[in-house]
């Protein structure tokens, strides 16, 4: 049986919306893997090879990826791939 990877949130600590998606993420419950990439470049590196963009937050679960969003924007993406909410713990009931 393999081992299914948590959630990679990539983000930089300074950023106001990042924590505004980190405490929407706690609220419901979801373990993520919290990525810093303002000081580490292979952070950064990663986020940029599964993005191809540099702006945070950036969400990664499998080939789900979301980047540079807002929560509305995040559960917007959501809504189109349910089986990543349930497989992640954020059910359809959000809004």
């Amino acid at each position: 049986m393999s081992r299914i990877k948590k959630p990679i949130l990539y983000i930089k600590p300074d950023c106001p919306n990042c924590r505004e998606v980190l405490t929407f993420f706690n609220t419901q419950g979801v373990d993520l893997e919290i990525c810093d990439v303002s000081n580490n470049k292979q952070n950064m590196s990663s986020m940029v090879s599964v993005s191809r963009q540099t702006k945070v937050p950036t969400f990664e679960y499998e080939e789900f990826i979301v980047a540079d969003f807002n929560i509305d924007e995040f559960l917007a993406e959501l809504r189109e791939f349910p089986e990543v909410g349930q497989r992640i713990g954020i059910g359809d009931d959000q809004d």
